[in-house]
């Protein structure tokens, strides 16, 4: 009941002291808040080519068939690593795009079932990897850095510890 209560409260409390603190300080809130929406416009401007030439290559992967055949080339060793076959698309696009990994979780679901080896594993896999290149892309492009040094390439040794660590675990826990 309380805690209830409290939930309710807390983003106008949150909201109400951000605003009063800022009153008390003297500062012009409006106009940072002007300030603040059009640096964000600009940097969703800034990053936007990045972002339309992330959505057309996943969009013409998946339109060409192209994960079709590498999920049908590599699944003798998918299998041997306990890899259901059909989330190797989500484990390749899920650095790049969210949105299609979310996408490719429905179909996987609606191929095999949410609670199938196949949908537990898709669902650990979504929730632990990120979408790097997008991330990157975003952010790296908002601050302008050129140079991402060694970011790309730790950032996908992440993701493919993801991606392992969903098949070794839910192997452990659903034993299929």
């Amino acid at each position: 009941m309380l805690a209830q209560k409290i939930s309710i409260l807390i983003m106008p409390f949150i909201f109400i002291s951000i605003l009063g603190y800022a009153l008390f300080k003297k500062v012009r809130v409006f106009d940072v808040f002007l300030n603040g929406a059009s640096n964000g416009l600009r940097s969703a401007v800034s990053i936007l080519p990045a972002l339309v030439g992330l959505i057309c290559a996943i969009s013409m992967l998946r339109a060409s068939g192209a994960l079709d055949f590498l999920e049908t080339l590599l699944s003798p060793l998918l299998s041997k690593i306990g890899m259901p076959p059909d989330v190797l698309p989500l484990a390749l696009l899920k650095p790049v795009s969210g949105s299609g990994a979310l996408a490719m979780v429905k179909d996987i679901f609606d191929a095999n079932g949410p609670d199938s080896f196949a949908g537990k594993v898709a669902s650990v896999m979504l929730g632990s990897s990120e979408t790097t290149f997008y991330t990157l892309a975003v952010y790296y492009g908002a601050v302008k850095i050129k140079d991402s040094r060694y970011t790309v390439s730790a950032a996908v040794i992440a993701d493919l510890v993801g991606v392992f660590a969903a098949v070794f675990l839910c192997g452990m826990i659903y034993s299929h």
